[in-house]
């Protein structure tokens, strides 16, 4: 990889913005590595009954305990307690991979364990359901994208220039099953921007302008899609540091691999105070080959097992990306 494939990794690695995911998105947000669901009293004016189906005010109810149940935990009652923040506030944090084996799930919140909170059709991710004695009832429809999700301190950030006057702009992409409606892009001056955080590999993706589909502009790599025409194409990595352990009396150490052509002076790595030496990078997801110049002599990583020969019959260690 050159010089210059690697500046525009950085750039979607270190571009930044605030934005938020949805204005009116409830029940749930995606930080980090975890989904936290919360419950805000103030959110609903009425409860059902879990078996009788009648429905009363929020304010005929003392709250004691509130449970989120729904399609992850079979709708059990008990299992998922929140924790109480304050007197109107519940919340109840669960990780990532306990949702990646489906694409959405409904859930709820209830209270004292019998009494279903109703969330109002103001919210953005309501789905319909039906009760015991067919009413309707609102339900929390958990989107949930194992390698993708819109984040303020994501690592990818997709921008649209132009289309000022366009009154929805959606990124659809392999990242997100290609959803046409989940992944709103805000208007900034002079075009569209959202950040996401996506999980390192290589994706296909389209922007979509009031129903219209297009490739990015503003990115030469593409590739032809089964419409005859182009999607645009994104290797997403991760930052990655190499250390060297011990070596304190060398001159000079240089990181050299695969990812910068066997380059033997570019990154040159920093002596550091507890005996190592480092160098960080952001890297595309795959599998990379390196080697260590110590004062001109090539080495292997002595601390990374994964070694693999490579065409020329030399034997590197070996970096994954995944």
């Amino acid at each position: 990889m050159t010089i210059k494939n690697l500046y525009t990794i950085i750039f979607f690695f270190l571009a930044s913005i605030s934005i938020s995911f949805s204005q009116n998105q409830k029940g749930y947000t995606i930080e980090g590595d975890d989904v936290v669901f919360t419950f805000h009293r103030s959110d609903y004016e009425t409860l059902s009954h879990d078996e009788a189906g009648n429905r009363i005010s929020f304010d005929d109810l003392t709250v004691e305990n509130v449970v989120v149940s729904g399609e992850f935990n079979n709708w059990s009652k008990y299992d998922w307690k929140m924790t109480k923040i304050n007197e109107d506030t519940y919340q109840l944090r669960k990780p990532l991979r306990k949702f990646e084996d489906e694409f959405t799930w409904e859930f709820k919140f209830l209270i004292n364990n019998e009494y279903w909170a109703e969330p109002t059709t103001e919210a953005s991710n309501i789905a319909d359901a039906k009760g015991l004695f067919g009413e309707r009832l609102n339900v929390y429809n958990l989107k949930m994208y194992p390698k993708a999700y819109p984040d303020n301190n994501g690592n990818v950030r997709f921008r649209l220039r132009g289309h000022e006057n366009a009154k929805n702009v959606i990124v659809a992409g392999t990242f997100n099953k290609w959803d046409e409606h989940l992944f709103k892009m805000y208007k900034i001056e002079n075009g569209w921007e959202l950040k996401v955080h996506i999980k390192p590999g290589e994706y296909e993706y389209r922007y979509i302008v009031d129903g219209h589909w297009m490739e990015d502009p503003s990115n030469p790599d593409k590739v032809r899609n089964e419409y005859d025409e182009y999607n645009s194409h994104l290797n997403v990595g991760k930052y990655v540091t190499f250390l060297l352990k011990g070596y304190q009396d060398a001159s000079k150490v240089v990181l050299s691999g695969s990812f910068n052509d066997w380059n033997d002076t570019n990154f040159t790595m920093e002596k550091t105070d507890n005996g190592y030496w480092k160098y960080r990078l952001p890297l595309p997801a795959g599998k990379h080959h390196y080697k260590f110049i110590i004062d001109g002599n090539w080495i292997l990583d002595p601390d990374n097992s994964v070694k693999e020969y490579d065409g020329s019959g030399n034997v590197n260690s070996v970096c994954m990306i995944k």
